[in-house]
């Protein structure tokens, strides 16, 4: 039988937040959580379709690491797991909506649905269907910056990239390759690992030889981090120390948050494989609730206003739902454009 890993040591108590930072990230975690669920209620209703992947439970990775960056001026790159991360960013949730719908006013025109949310605005560099699709995307982000800054001489390039992935992930060439070629050449760039323990069906433990992931960074001589990925305020403490070190010039970090998906793999997955009593003890540590649980021991904030700020995150949900229902179907007449750039 395979031993549960020890928590990482970094815990929220050890971590400081001001009373704004702190309802920024509670309400940027509420939003994600608000919104998948609404996913789930459209999907079941048929009014959404194909493959939807939802992000419920790992909250505080999404909006712990991309809180700690720059909106609209650094990079983020994520999975077919991505609405959250695409709201965390900023992109508007009736844009993600209306993109989940097919509609032509999503993010993506109505061409890229659940599994594929860009927005050039936000820096959002899209999703990816196929696992590892995005870290050679977010590493030639990261090559830009520094290219940009060193040989074209062009100081204001000092933007960090951040690339999600998956436990499963870290067994495929992309990251080994993008590991290394990043070392290498000292990119800003966060490699962050959602290790939910699962690859759709199959467990962490009985893919990998190594199943803590952080430690493959020692091999690249790179900083390898691993922190409870149910703890915002741990996450986001670490996120900001690599953020820093990668606009510094300091290079890459891997970032090995560990945590849990509440739903199957997707919406369509019954969700037999996990025991009962594995998924109850993750729901205990639900990182919503006890980030609020935080809040109000240390006088951050009361009950009545973090019930505020969710029944104004629900109005925006409806809103987004509205919006995208409401929205029109991509032109027939358009069907080749987006394939190919075109000029301005």
């Amino acid at each position: 039988m395979v031993q549960e890993r020890a928590l990482p040591v970094l815990q929220t108590a050890t971590a400081n937040v001001t009373r704004d930072e702190g309802l920024r990230l509670y309400e940027d975690m509420i939003l994600g959580r608000f919104f998948e669920d609404k996913c789930a209620e459209m999907y079941y209703r048929g009014k959404m379709f194909g493959f939807v992947h939802l992000y419920n439970g790992q909250e505080a990775v999404s909006t712990g690491v991309i809180q700690a960056m720059r909106p609209g001026e650094d990079y983020v790159c994520s999975t077919y797991r991505d609405h959250v991360h695409a709201l965390s960013a900023g992109v508007p949730a009736r844009e993600v909506m209306a993109e989940l719908f097919g509609k032509a006013t999503g993010c993506s025109k109505g061409r890229g649905g659940s599994m594929h949310l860009f927005s050039a605005e936000h820096r959002l560099l899209g999703g990816y269907a196929f696992i590892g699709e995005g870290i050679p995307v977010a590493t030639g982000a990261a090559f830009q910056t520094k290219y940009r800054r060193e040989a074209m001489g062009d100081t204001t390039a000092d933007q960090v990239t951040a690339a999600f992935f998956g436990d499963g992930t870290t067994n495929n060439g992309q990251f080994f390759e993008c590991l290394n070629m990043a070392a290498l050449w000292k990119l800003p760039i966060l490699f962050v690992v959602e290790n939910n323990k699962w690859a759709i069906g199959m467990a962490h433990e009985r893919a990998t030889s190594q199943p803590e992931i952080y430690k493959k960074a020692s091999v690249f001589g790179m900083p390898g981090i691993e922190v409870d990925g149910m703890d915002v305020l741990a996450v986001h403490t670490v996120a900001q120390e690599a953020v820093a070190r990668a606009r510094a010039g300091q290079g890459p970090t891997l970032i090995e948050c560990l945590t849990y998906r509440f739903r199957g793999h997707s919406l369509a997955d019954p969700d037999e494989l996990r025991s009962k009593a594995e998924k109850d003890a993750w729901l205990a540590r639900d990182p919503i609730k006890k980030f609020a649980a935080y809040l109000i021991e240390q006088n951050l904030a009361n009950q009545d206003e973090l019930k505020a700020i969710e029944k104004r995150i629900q109005a925006v949900v409806e809103e987004a739902v509205a919006f995208g229902l409401e929205s029109p179907e991509p032109n027939p007449s358009e069907l080749y454009k987006y394939v190919f750039a075109e000029d301005e």
